[in-house]
């Protein structure tokens, strides 16, 4: 009989067989180790998803965006998020450096994220900003966000001719707790939205 002949053959093409066929049960039992570990940050739209976001900004007008954390760190994350605004010749984060913008920060948000885990925080802001028309630039009192009213006395924004707008950014800078030094350190990551100060 063949089976008798070819009994070494037939059993390997089985075994082959039964693991195919297995191999989506057995990826559920069997865990491989991670080899990636990072932090994932992003800000979406008023609708949550990654459009829609605000960019024509009149003053004493609310906005929303969500802000998110995905933690893959393979630990319980102690994030924290600083909020900071510039002008196009402020100090920016260096993504090549991974350092953070020498701005102060005019708001702190933290939050624990346990590994595999997503924190999303719904955002509120406002700006309260007038034009001075006399030198073409746009000068800001207040950011409410989230509420909270922020202090930006000593900021403002000129006109940028070629991309015709009074343009400032809003952005997030994420700092992670370090245990070893007891402190936040930077991450490497900030998300933020360009901002066009309509004037009437």
């Amino acid at each position: 009989m063949i089976v008798e002949e070819h009994g070494g053959f037939f059993m390997v093409v089985v075994g082959v067989l039964a693991l195919v066929v297995a191999s989506p049960a057995l990826s559920r039992l069997l865990v491989y180790p991670r080899t990636e570990f990072f932090t994932e940050f992003w800000i979406l739209g008023p609708d949550r998803m990654a459009e829609g976001y605000p960019f024509n900004i009149s003053s004493g007008q609310d906005y929303n965006v969500f802000l998110g954390i995905g933690n893959r760190l393979g630990y319980c994350g102690y994030y924290l998020v600083e909020v900071k605004f510039r002008n196009e010749s402020m100090s920016a984060p260096d993504s090549f450096n991974r350092t953070p913008s020498s701005l102060p920060s005019l708001f702190n948000i933290t939050a624990f994220v346990a590994d595999e885990q997503v924190w999303e925080l719904p955002i509120t802001f406002s700006f309260d900003h007038v034009w001075d028309e006399a030198h073409s630039k746009v000068e800001f009192l207040g950011l409410r966000f989230n509420g909270v009213w922020l202090n930006m006395t000593g900021y403002e924004v000129s006109w940028d001719v070629e991309r015709r707008g009074f343009l400032g950014f809003l952005f997030f800078e994420i700092w992670l707790y370090n245990s070893n030094v007891n402190a936040f350190q930077y991450h490497g990551r900030f998300v933020g939205l360009w901002l066009n100060m309509t004037v009437s």
